[in-house]
This record gives structure tokens, sequence and C-alpha cells, in this order.
């Protein structure tokens, strides 16, 4: 059996495409979840990650939370930024609602959380949580886009910290096969498929993606979420894109 690894790439509002996946690897690749060594993931998709390995049970009530979130910043005349608004109370109280007790110890050497450090800008991987509050730390890191999300970079271990989504989106590790998801089309395993669009790739924070319209709104709509029955669709779009990759690669149950 393949050393193999699953990674979510950064992608804000559209972590609801994430959990979609993640519904269908639950579902119907339990095989290959038993096989999956290590998760990875940056900002949003470090999140979804962090529901797959921990608490898999409760990726509907994710969902639930995840249309209440955007819900409240669709009401907001600058999104997230509204003065006044604080983006990371209300992520830090969804995270602190689901994550098991004991999630630090599941998520030892199990769990690679891309991370920025606003001194040197230079990219972290953690994998190492002492505790269930320093998990939550780096998950809250991971998710923190300057200005849009605050002014405060998260502290964590005497440094400041943001969004890892700005140095590595989409985590590869080293050892095996990391199998890719990505809401944004490109050179992935599970992420839409853009037809009819000239092959052209950009790399943007170590991710390829296809250079098509759908990817540019798609970029807005990761910031600025896009109605309920939008996302509905997109969380139901990542369960296809997930159920035909097993099938594709003979895991589907």
């Amino acid at each position: 059996m393949k050393h193999l690894n699953l990674s979510f790439a950064a992608c804000g509002f559209l972590g609801i495409y994430h959990l979609g996946a993640a519904s269908a690897l639950y579902r119907h690749g339990k095989k290959l979840l038993k096989v999956v060594k290590a998760f990875a993931g940056a900002s949003a998709g470090s999140l979804v990650a962090t529901v797959l390995l921990t608490m898999p049970e409760n990726i509907e009530e994710c969902e639930e939370f995840t249309y209440k979130f955007a819900d409240e910043i669709r009401k907001l005349y600058f999104g997230a930024a509204t003065p006044g608004y604080d983006f990371m109370t209300k992520l830090r109280a969804g995270i602190e609602s689901f994550l098991p007790s004991n999630a630090h110890e599941i998520a030892e050497n199990r769990l690679y959380v891309s991370i920025t450090n606003t001194k040197n800008g230079k990219n972290h991987l953690v994998s190492n949580f002492g505790s269930r509050e320093d998990l939550i730390k780096v998950l809250l890191a991971s998710s923190f886009v300057p200005v849009y999300a605050g002014i405060k970079p998260v502290e964590y271990k005497g440094e400041k910290w943001i969004d890892g989504g700005l140095t590595n989106g989409l985590p590869i590790l080293p050892v095996g096969r990391t199998l890719t998801v990505s809401p944004f089309s490109g050179r992935l395993d599970i992420c839409p498929q853009d037809i009819g669009h000239v092959d052209l790739y950009i790399k943007v924070a170590k991710q390829d993606l296809m250079l098509s319209v759908a990817n540019l709104v798609r970029l807005n709509q990761a910031l600025f979420p896009p109605s309920q029955k939008k996302m509905e669709s997109l969380y139901q779009n990542g369960f296809d894109d997930a159920v035909h990759f097993l099938l594709k690669e003979n895991w589907f149950e």
C-alpha cells in the first residue's frame, strides 16, 4: 500500500466545497481514509482537514455553521472587513464548539497546518500540538487574512502568525503521494473541471490553478460568500467531485 496523504487548499468561504468532499470521503471512502497517514491544509482547508481527522461525524453541523457564518457576513456592508465586526471571535467560537477535547492528541503528527510568520514571511507546517488550545491557535493563525479578518495577527509560541494560504495554499507532504482537494479548477485530484478553456495555469501560493473566468469568480466568492443556494450547490459539487475521484481510483464503497 502506497503512503497516502490528503491535503485541502486555502479557499475562504469556498471551504463549503471541502466539506462536501469530506462528506463523500467519510461516506464512500472509508477504505481510503483508513490508509491516509496525514492530513494537511491551509486556511479553511486546515479547518476541514481537522474536521475529517478528528470529528468526521460532525461534518453536517460544520456545514450548518458555515451557512450561518456566511449569511452573517453577507448582511454586512463591507463583509468581514466591516468595522466593529469580529471575524476571529466568531470563527473561534465555531472551532471550540466542534473540536473534541482530545483533538490535539488525535492531530499530533497526523495534521499539518500551514501558517505564515509575520516577521520573516516564511511558511511553517505545524504538526505538534501541546494542547487543544495550541491546536485552536494554529488553526486561527492559518485562517487569519490580514485586514479582512482583523488587524492583530494570532500569537502562538511567542511569535505572530497569519494565513498559511499566503505562502503555501496547498501543502504537499514530502513522503508518499499527497491527494489534493481544491474548489479551484487546476491540476488537482479533487476539484471542479472547467471545460472549454485554454490550458493556461498560474501558480498561486504553490497551487497550480487554471487561468479561467470561473476561477476568478471563485476567488471573489472565497472572501465574499455567494448566496445560500450557491453555497449548497458548491457543497454538492465537492461531494460529487470526490465521488468521481473515488470511483476513478477504485476506492468507492
